[in-house]
């Protein structure tokens, strides 16, 4: 029990995917265009995090169980009573 480590997950999504898709805002809204040093780079995705963070936004997830059990149905053994 000692080397298991217990991480929780959001309620509706994986952290992951949130990053993902924040990352993804980040590359279309921000650097999608040439930018000339490290620093530029650094003051640009600094602006956009604030802005980001004071817009509160958020991730809308349209999978829904329902769905996750057709989808993935044949990644989970069926159980009998």
């Amino acid at each position: 029990m000692e080397k298991l480590e217990f991480i929780y997950t959001p309620k509706h999504g994986s952290w992951l995917k949130m990053a993902e898709c924040e990352f993804s805002v980040l590359s279309r809204q921000c650097l999608n265009r040439r930018l000339a040093d490290m620093e530029t780079v650094r003051r640009e995705v600094d602006a956009w995090t604030a802005t980001r963070n004071r817009s509160t936004a958020t991730v809308e997830w349209q999978f829904t169980t329902e769905d996750a059990r057709i989808k993935l149905k044949q990644l989970y053994p069926a159980i009998s009573s």
